[in-house]
């Protein structure tokens, strides 16, 4: 008798542990609806952070007693109580609604089985446990025609993905449509080169796609000139199209689970110029729904708030009075009036709160327009984190020294407080001024330009409104040290400042030898070693928040500048997370109000990480009437200055 083979009896064993883990997950999802049925009774919130922060603890100590890593621990028991969180949200939402339950639903969604919106509607579907008869459409006014009519249950709209930004289209049609924002929901977007079984990269000659993933893995395409793209309406009509073609010179970008569906399979994964691409899609019906109280909710809602001086940072300061978190702020004009937008928010909240309507009350006093577009259930869990203490990983030694230095600083009073030194802090370099009423604008550029340019990119940056321009990725390139002489000599020709990002403390050297101007990144921001640093320089410095930084964390960072000498400290709000970890950040615009009441140090806006070029103009604006002290555009083309000119020239006009 044949023994088994020691490897094929270890993979059994591994199956049999995969199915009884397996088993065990839907044992414990089960579980977590039992804990949804008595929240339901008592009323109270989905999450209970403290609980979780104890629970994920406990199973990291447990993790490491039996060898196991903290952060595979830790990351594995995040996607576990993610996974409860909304399959408890999706239980409880139902129950509030029951009027609106059934067994089956027709979905109308961009494309045809197997575009990005058929997946989202589908899991969409079965985290609800429903059935789906799906109604494939080929644009987005379709989609909102077959809800209105009653053709479809629900219509799925793309609002919003990491890589590329929000997509306009989708907004603009939200300005006519009587329909409903019911939900959300989030996908991740694994792009890939979908073609015929045994096509080599080698044989092809033309992409179809649909715009949206040509501009999300534009760096992949741009290095295969030879590719000809074709624009289709959907991913699902791309794929279909190299179905039906007669040879293997075709392909399209998509998923795998997509492409399965078209008898396709990659030949190239993680097209995407982002490792992390997600999109968000919102679910439009044609009645409102009610959100139970315990729901972390969502209310998106649109208005005109007209031309005068100031309308949308009173109407912010509304918000700001009810203490409503306000996720994003998105413009779109308003056909047939020149110059005048409509804002589109989010905003972190139940509408039948007691603050959102009081503040809707005072919102209609003093807009010309608004609306709101639907309250829903928000799907966007954040991971209840450990500090590194809890994960076991921080010496004792360094908790007693923060722990001192906290103390030691709660002592003393504040040197960026407001009430401690009620003047304003004024910065000037050459021709840039930055605060008490002055407001300065800076192009930020990688330093990877051609000396022999320098003089003629310096002079059109001038042109363009600029009075300064901050070089970053010094790290990266062997001859900073040469190039960085010769940018700071062709800015000097112009009397535009030269301020040096410094992304690792080794370029400190390097920096204080060629700029006018320091500026600490946000990753940066937690060295105090650095700040310190920093802070026995006679010169100038931009501290950058972190994206995961609090406004008092940030403003503890530039009190250790201050408080070694340095006071000409100005802080750069250039975004922060609000998606998930990875995702593009977002500009904490509310933020900016809060800091102008705390501090008296100087605020500027940092566009060139949270922002897309078609939000530029509008996100400057409000920085602008938000009393933001300077903007920072990013250049990663000379092309873009005509763009940049525009919009500081209106800024300067108002």
């Amino acid at each position: 008798m044949t023994k088994p083979h020691p490897l094929n009896h270890t993979r059994e064993q591994i199956t049999a542990l995969d199915n009884e883990l397996l088993a065990l997950l839907a044992k414990r999802r089960s579980l977590s609806l039992d804990v949804a049925r008595s929240k339901e009774v008592d009323i109270r919130p989905i999450r209970d952070t403290q609980r979780e922060k104890e629970l994920l603890a406990r199973l990291v100590k447990q993790g490491r007693e039996q060898g196991l890593d903290a952060h595979y621990v830790l990351s594995l028991y995040q996607s576990i109580i993610e996974d409860s969180v909304l399959n408890q949200q999706a239980y409880l939402q139902g129950r509030a609604n029951p009027d609106l339950q059934k067994q089956q639903y027709n979905i109308a969604y961009l494309g045809a089985r197997g575009s990005y919106s058929y997946l989202a509607a589908t899991r969409y579907c079965e985290r609800r446990q429903v059935g789906m008869q799906d109604l494939g459409c080929k644009s987005f006014d379709e989609i909102v025609q077959a809800v209105e009519s009653g053709h479809a249950d629900y219509g799925f709209l793309p609002i919003e993905n990491t890589s590329s930004g929000s997509i306009n289209e989708v907004y603009d049609v939200l300005q006519h449509t009587s329909l409903a924002i019911v939900g959300e929901t989030t996908i991740e977007v694994g792009h890939c080169l979908l073609a015929k079984p045994g096509t080599q990269v080698k044989q092809i000659k033309t992409i179809y796609a649909h715009p949206q993933p040509i501009s999300q893995c534009s760096r992949y395409l741009s290095q295969h000139g030879e590719f000809k793209l074709e624009y289709c309406s959907s991913s699902a009509e791309a794929m279909e199209r190299v179905l039906e073609a007669d040879d293997n010179s075709v392909a399209a970008i998509g998923s795998v689970e997509g492409g399965a569906l078209y008898q396709l399979e990659a030949i190239e994964r993680e097209l995407a110029n982002q490792k992390i691409n997600q999109s968000r899609f919102i679910v439009v019906a044609r009645k409102a729904i009610a959100v139970p109280e315990q729901l972390p909710a969502k209310t998106t809602l649109i208005m005109a708030t007209g031309q005068k001086p100031g309308a949308l940072v009173e109407a912010l300061l509304i918000l700001k009075a009810h203490d409503l978190n306000m996720s994003k702020l998105e413009s779109r004009p308003i056909p047939g009036t020149p110059w005048e937008e409509m804002f589109y928010l989010d905003l972190d909240a139940n509408l039948a709160s007691d603050q959102m309507q009081q503040a809707l009350k005072e919102l209609e006093r003093i807009t010309r327009f608004i609306k709101v577009l639907g309250c829903y259930p928000c799907e966007t869990v954040n991971p209840t984190q450990l500090s590194n203490s809890q994960l076991m990983i921080e010496p004792t030694t360094s908790r007693e020294a923060d722990q001192q230095a906290k103390e030691k600083q709660d002592a003393k009073h504040l040197r960026h407080s407001l009430a401690e030194h009620p003047q304003i802090t004024s910065v000037v370099t050459r021709q840039l001024q930055i605060g008490d009423g002055q407001f300065g604008a800076m192009a930020q550029l990688s330093l990877t330009q051609e000396p022999g340019h320098y003089s003629q990119l310096a002079k059109q940056i001038k042109e363009a409104g600029f009075q300064a321009v901050i070089v970053s990725e010094l790290n990266a390139n062997p001859m900073a040290n040469r190039q960085l002489s010769e940018m700071r000599r062709a800015l000097s020709q112009f009397d535009l400042a030269c301020i040096v990002a410094i992304e690792h403390e080794s370029e400190l050297p390097l920096a204080v030898d060629h700029a006018d101007m320091l500026q600490i990144s946000g990753k940066q921001m937690h060295n105090r070693d650095l700040l310190e640093q920093v802070g026995a320089l006679h010169m100038p410095v931009i501290l950058e928040r972190n994206t995961m930084a609090s406004l008092d964390e940030w403003l503890g960072g530039a009190e250790t500048i201050l408080a070694a000498g340095n006071q000409q400290v100005i802080l750069s709000e250039a975004g922060i997370r609000t998606f998930n970890e990875q995702q593009r950040p977002t500009l904490d615009l509310s933020g900016l109000i809060s800091l102008k009441e705390k501090s008296h140090l100087p605020v500027i806006i940092n566009t060139r990480y949270a922002c897309q070029q078609d939000e530029l103009a509008s996100q400057a604006s409000a920085a602008r009437a938000l009393k933001a002290d300077g903007l920072v555009l990013g250049l990663s083309d000379p092309q873009q200055l005509n763009a940049h000119s525009d919009i500081l020239a209106r800024l300067y006009r108002d």
